[in-house]
């Protein structure tokens, strides 16, 4: 392996935190050949495949869209292995067949730079592979990026955030488990086409739900989705009587950027 070029990946999710780290790599590192790679799950929101045609635009070059539907193993492939057992919290297994297995295929056993967007101003680490040939790099932590410095790129660069962030906080599947419940119903105002489907997925009488405790049926019911609301817009004002003033990044990021709480699977939502 030493005697190997070593290869510089940005993984990408969709999400504002790689999406800036890309540019800033570019901008800064021009001498860097890089390799930018998305997993792609099929199961991506549409405003996704949009924000990632206009990365490419800025950066001038492929992004490389990986996937585990060669032969038909996709989504639907795993959730038949895994009996129906829908992917939650407690067992993540989408995160692993859909994008961890398919990156590190990708990849095989050639000696790898990953760059990782976790900010400096987080306590957190992102997707770091098992496999020895994989060196995670933290340059926005090294840079002192933050979240506003985060935004402060995207606006600058003119590629600002992605349409979803108008209604929803994270990339992602368009089912992922980790949405809040007002998030579910911006899904069935923005894409009810996708909802229907996610709703397909669920066998509420095996308890097979994507929220526990709730099938998607009853969310979508009109006195619950009422109801929601109502509990979103009373959270927001109790959180804007607790607001320090406004940052850019509450500013630019929409109604949903207060209410990160670092839950989620990082290599979908960085």
């Amino acid at each position: 392996m030493s005697d190997k070029i070593t290869r510089h990946i940005l993984l990408l999710s969709g999400g504002k935190d790689s999406t800036a780290l890309a540019i800033y790599m570019r901008d800064n590192h021009p001498e860097i050949e890089m390799e930018y790679v998305f997993c792609d799950t099929h199961k991506e929101l549409p405003e996704i495949y949009e924000y990632l045609a206009r990365i490419e635009s800025y950066l001038g070059k492929r992004i490389t869209k990986l996937s585990s539907e060669e032969g038909d193993r996709g989504f639907d492939h795993f959730l038949s292995i895994y009996r129906g057992y829908l992917p939650s919290p407690q067992m993540r297994w989408c995160t692993r067949q859909l994008k961890i297995e398919p990156f590190e295929k990708h990849v095989a056993n050639d000696p790898v730079s990953l760059y990782v967007g976790i900010r400096a101003d987080e306590n957190r680490e992102g997707f770091i592979s098992t496999k020895p040939n994989i060196t995670p790099l933290y340059p926005f932590k090294e840079a002192g990026i933050t979240k506003d410095d985060v935004f402060r790129i995207l606006q600058d660069s003119g590629v600002d955030l992605p349409k979803y962030y108008e209604w929803r906080s994270r990339s992602g599947c368009y089912f992922c488990f980790f949405q809040r419940k007002i998030e579910w119903v911006g899904l069935i105002e923005k894409h009810p086409d996708l909802f229907e489907i996610a709703k397909s997925y669920e066998k509420p009488e095996e308890g097979y739900t994507w929220i526990q405790g709730e099938s998607l049926d009853d969310i979508s019911r009109p006195d619950r989705v009422e109801e929601i609301k109502s509990q979103y817009a009373k959270r927001k004002l109790q959180l804007a009587a607790k607001r320090k003033p406004r940052t850019l990044a509450e500013i630019f990021s929409g109604e949903f950027s207060e209410e990160e709480d670092g839950t989620g699977c990082l290599i979908c939502h960085l």
